[in-house]
């Protein structure tokens, strides 16, 4: 399958413009092959809100106006598409990543990991669990920036089968390192496709970094976009490369698997919660 990662900026509170500039991309992702096309972390809407009542009011029900609107542009153009964006919840807003095609809305994610950072700061937790879904000929997973941070997260959607993990992010200045390292190695302790698709451009004080990184199950760099363009970049996806999760170096001498040779019987310490303050939500 042939995936677009768009690299885009994006402005706070305007959704029309926001939204006009998701659809225009989507046509151009499709003209030129992807089935699949995957935006920013909060792509609609921005991230830097000042306060929760600021960010209610770019909050939209799924389905909503928003998302009807790029499932029309869909059944035109066909594919499917991952944007980020903001939803209600009974406390606030959830962050959350949208997959949808030409059926309507796929599903949804809500951000189950939230720094101390823009609308995260006071967004309500994810209540559903981390899913794969299917999508043409692959099967997707999606995480959401900070997320990509826990190992286990991410090793939750391999165990379900994804090929790839896609995750819209919004990476400042001060996680370079998160685009430099954490990616690929995802990609490779996984043997998973991984692709980080991040923003460009400054918003309310904070710098995003761009750099957009595509890595392959072997944890090579297929893409690593430009640090402040806005770009589209083209990767393809082939299922077998992340289904087989043998690898053999010397036949007969030398051979591992991510999934077969892991001890989950010795892994109890990740399962129990935690009682430690989380910063500003004590």
């Amino acid at each position: 399958m042939k995936v677009a990662a768009v690299q885009v900026d994006v402005k706070i509170g305007e959704i029309e413009k926001n939204l006009s500039q998701i659809i225009e991309l989507i046509g151009e992702a499709r003209s030129a092959g992807a089935e699949l096309v995957i935006f920013p972390e909060c792509a609609l809407t921005g991230y830097c809100f000042a306060d929760l009542n600021e960010a209610r009011q770019f909050a939209q029900p799924i389905p909503g106006p928003a998302t009807d609107l790029i499932v029309k542009a869909l059944q035109e153009f066909g594919g499917y598409a991952i944007f980020g964006m903001l939803e209600p919840s009974l406390d606030g807003v959830h962050n959350v990543a949208v997959l949808a095609g030409s059926e309507g809305v796929i599903g949804v994610y809500r951000k189950i990991h939230l720094p101390g950072l823009g609308v995260d700061q006071f967004a309500t937790y994810g209540d559903q669990p981390f899913q794969v879904y299917d999508v043409g000929d692959i099967r997707v997973g999606i995480a959401i920036c900070y997320d990509s941070a826990f190992p286990e997260a991410i090793r939750t959607l391999m165990l379900q089968g994804a090929d790839l993990i896609a995750l819209p992010t919004n990476f400042p200045t001060g996680a370079e390192n998160m685009s430099k390292y954490v990616m690929n190695a995802r990609a490779m302790e996984n043997k998973v496709y991984f692709a980080s698709v991040n923003r460009v451009g400054n918003e309310r004080g904070f710098h995003f970094i761009g750099e957009t990184t595509i890595a392959d199950p072997d944890g090579n760099t297929m893409v690593k976009a430009s640090p402040v363009d806005e770009e589209i970049h083209y990767f393809e996806v082939d299922p077998e490369k992340s289904r087989n999760k043998r690898i053999v170096r010397v036949p007969g001498k030398h051979a591992i698997d991510r999934l077969a040779d892991r001890r989950p019987e010795m892994y109890e310490e990740l399962t129990k919660a935690h009682s430690l303050p989380r910063p500003g939500r004590e």
